[in-house]
């Protein structure tokens, strides 16, 4: 008996407890972290919680966030120096979104992202973005409606943006890491924008009209070669983007009318797949898609009861992607020599001792490289109503 408590004592010693338990009134729970880059120092701006205004008993109704900003030699340096500033220790794992200044994008990333990658405290499912035409400190500096925390707000107004949308693209760290690092599939990220007086934009009077006068809002695709910006797609091509790399979950698009006025279609289900081969020792990509969508809106006269009719418009919206998609690869080709949309994996894929032999000079080969597609639309259902009623009131 004696041994077992002398044994169970001994073990005691090496229980270690929560070794790490820090109490929540100890923290500055940031949802936002932004990074600039000004001569040779980093600017880390963290966007943190207010806590007594996110209470539903205590706020006061000022604003649920708070900015704090630190400069250092390191990403790391900087946030840590916030506690110069901070009453609380800055925790960074309820983390949101990381905002990129398009200056530090085009200088590179990867240094700024090792802290991230590396930190224990940090989830890696937090959105990165690059803040188009300003600094990541002035996005995070604005205050948003319906969403108290602008944080959130990006973060889901993202997350809606690309399942409905389509032309913008949630990136995570894990992800973007990944591509950063892959052989054959460069990086890209969703653009950020403020528009309006960005003075305003900070105090409690931009939240207080019906209309805010400056607001945060998505933009196109930032094209990333190796861990460089190295420019922007058009919303177009950003579309285009999405329908190569079979990353649209739902979207619309205008078609042309058979004659006149304008169709469009709700994309509900949407597939490509990417084929690489070589073709008399050249690299070759076929594109397949598969997509089914309803008819969401006639702005023609056009009978839609008639199958030679929907026929038409799925061939019509087949013409409209492929031409989209053709324009966007040749202008990434043309302009970027940039390979965003995972060409390079394809062929790989299916010939890796000829990808051993042309990856050292993918970006020449991806310039020429030609591209294949195939488009197969299926319209399943064309709504409540039969034709429009627009025919009847223009009669």
């Amino acid at each position: 008996m004696k041994k077992c408590i002398v044994t169970l004592l001994i073990l005691t010693l090496f229980l270690s407890g929560c070794w790490d338990r820090r109490e929540l009134n100890e923290l500055g729970i940031a949802m936002a972290l932004g990074i600039d880059k000004i001569e040779n120092e980093y600017v880390v701006s963290a966007q943190v919680v207010v806590p007594s205004e996110v209470s539903m008993r205590a706020s006061t109704g000022r604003s649920a966030v708070t900015l704090f900003h630190a400069t250092g030699d390191t990403v790391y340096e900087a946030f840590r120096k916030m506690t110069k500033v901070s009453p609380r220790k800055i925790y960074p794992g309820h983390l949101q979104i990381l905002v990129i200044s398009e200056e530090l994008a085009k200088e590179g990333i990867a240094d700024s992202l090792e802290l991230l990658s590396r930190d224990w405290e940090l989830r890696s499912d937090f959105y990165v973005v690059v803040a188009k035409d300003l600094t990541a400190s002035e996005v995070l500096n604005v205050t948003t409606t319906i969403e108290s925390i602008p944080a959130n707000k990006m973060f889901n107004a993202l997350k809606v943006s690309e399942k409905n949308w389509a032309g913008t693209e949630g990136v995570i760290l894990d992800e973007l890491v990944t591509n950063l690092i892959s052989d054959g599939n460069e990086a890209v990220l969703t653009g950020i924008q403020v528009f309006g007086d960005k003075e305003t934009g900070s105090s409690k009077q931009n939240t207080d009209s019906i209309t805010p006068t400056t607001r945060i809002q998505y933009d196109n695709l930032a094209v990333f070669k190796a861990d460089q910006l190295v420019g922007w797609l058009t919303e177009e091509e950003s579309r285009g983007y999405a329908d190569i790399t079979g990353k649209v979950k739902k979207t619309v698009t205008s078609i042309p009318c058979p004659k006149e006025g304008n169709i469009t279609i709700e994309v509900l289900k949407y597939h490509s797949k990417i084929k690489g081969s070589i073709n008399q020792g050249d690299p070759e990509i076929d594109l397949i898609i598969e997509a089914e969508g309803n008819i969401g809106e006639v702005l023609c006269s056009i009978d839609i009861m008639k199958q030679e009719t929907i026929d038409e418009l799925e061939k019509n919206y087949e013409a409209e992607v492929k031409e989209i998609i053709h324009q966007t690869i040749e202008s990434v080709q043309k302009q970027y020599q940039s390979d965003i949309f995972g060409f390079g994996e394809a062929i790989h894929r299916s010939n890796p001792k000829e990808w051993n032999k042309m990856k050292e000079h993918w970006d020449e080969r991806f310039s020429d490289l030609t591209v294949n597609v195939h488009i197969d639309m299926n319209i399943r259902r064309i709504g409540t109503v039969n034709n429009s009623f627009l025919e009847k009131i223009k009669d």
